[in-house]
């Protein structure tokens, strides 16, 4: 009997081994969304537009904000194209720059659940009414495992691009959450 007391124990193991559904999920704390990269990648975009742009533009006048839009549906974006938009126009006004708000604004037109969506030749008529000396303009494009994000500057009367910057998220759990359609 005492021989398959071992036994009866492997056995035992195995069967409550069996019956684990997998790794418990790590519940959120601060220290893991702490770290995440997603808004230092788009703070450190801005910083980059800020340095480019020193010099470049008037204290007094606003830029504008456009959402960043999927660069294979320019009339679509995601929460994530809406966040990288708030992101980067917030740490622009940190950076001294006035960022026009236009979700105040109710001139502009703004597709349901889409943000504000800027066409180049839509970019003129808006910066002109609302006395904007550029506007930021961006893109993101999708693949199996990242997203490319492109963001620009631009002068709306010559189209000019003053500062552009280009920069790539891991397509993990949070990025993949955001891309997601309701």
């Amino acid at each position: 009997m005492r021989a398959l007391a071992p036994v009866a124990a492997l056995v035992a193991g195995a069967l409550l081994a069996g019956c684990a559904t997998g790794p418990a999920k790590d519940e959120p704390n601060y220290a893991t969304v702490a770290s995440n990269q997603f808004v230092s990648a788009n703070y450190k975009a801005a910083d980059t537009l800020l340095t480019q742009l020193s010099g470049k533009l008037a204290a007094d006048k606003p830029l504008i904000m456009a959402t960043v839009v999927n660069i294979d549906a320019l009339d679509q974006t995601s929460t994530l194209g809406r966040l990288v938009s708030e992101q980067i126009s917030t740490r622009m006004a940190q950076g001294g720059l006035k960022m026009l708000e236009m979700k105040l604004r109710n001139s502009v037109y703004l597709k349901r659940n889409q943000g504000e969506l800027m066409l180049t030749r839509e970019i003129g008529e808006v910066a002109q009414s609302h006395n904007a000396q550029a506007v930021v303009v961006g893109s993101y494009a999708e693949t199996s495992d990242m997203v490319f994000i492109n963001i620009k500057v631009v002068q709306p009367q010559s189209n000019f691009v003053l500062a552009g910057h280009d920069y790539v998220l891991a397509k993990e759990g949070i990025v993949r959450s955001m891309l997601m359609t309701r």
